[in-house]
């Protein structure tokens, strides 16, 4: 029996499940989705979700105990730069398990380990908010907006005129053509 057992092993030893952990931690903070076994996916989750949650709090300290975990200077940077800022206001939760089969080789439990706010199919706040959402600056740019406003005002001023030009001349193509039938007829 599993009496206050508190986590799996993963039939490896203390070093190569932490060596495991961390690569795969990384790997899902990177390309945002993995496909692993379920053990593998559920061990995961409770590895990485700290770390997501210590992400929001961005200092020093914060990024040094991450580090700590993770051994990769390019997933603690995504993490605390893009995924971070993204999970601001959720509670926790920050990881999905999808079961997709067993796998033929062995049967073992297949599933897609992804990040929940980066799949824009189920709902997730993907490719669309990132692209919409604008840059912030810390400079005041109040006085650049009002002229670039007056500035595309006049440009739209003078473009209805045109337009109006462009009118005239269908109106005075009929004209020109009913001239010359008479023209031809006499």
């Amino acid at each position: 029996m599993r009496h206050n057992r508190t986590h799996n092993h993963l039939g490896r030893t203390t070093s190569h499940r932490h060596a495991l952990l961390s690569n795969m931690a990384a790997s899902l903070i990177i390309a945002k989705r993995i496909n692993t076994t379920l053990a593998k996916a559920k061990a995961l989750r409770v590895y990485v979700e700290p770390l997501i949650t210590r992400s929001k709090n961005d200092t020093t300290h914060s990024r040094r105990m991450v580090f700590r975990y993770l051994q990769n200077k390019t997933a603690v940077t995504e993490l605390f730069r893009e995924i971070a800022p993204k999970v601001a206001d959720r509670p926790g939760g920050y990881t999905r398990i999808i079961k997709l089969g067993n796998r033929a080789g062995d049967n073992a439990e297949m599933c897609m380990m992804e990040l929940v706010d980066f799949n824009a199919l189920l709902g997730g706040k993907g490719k669309e908010t990132a692209a919409a959402a604008k840059k912030t600056t810390r400079r005041g740019g109040t006085r650049k907006k009002a002229a670039e406003d007056s500035a595309e005002k006049p440009a739209k001023a003078e473009a209805a005129p045109k337009k109006k030009a462009a009118v005239k001349k269908t109106e005075a193509a009929p004209k020109k053509a009913a001239t010359r039938k008479k023209k031809s007829e006499e």
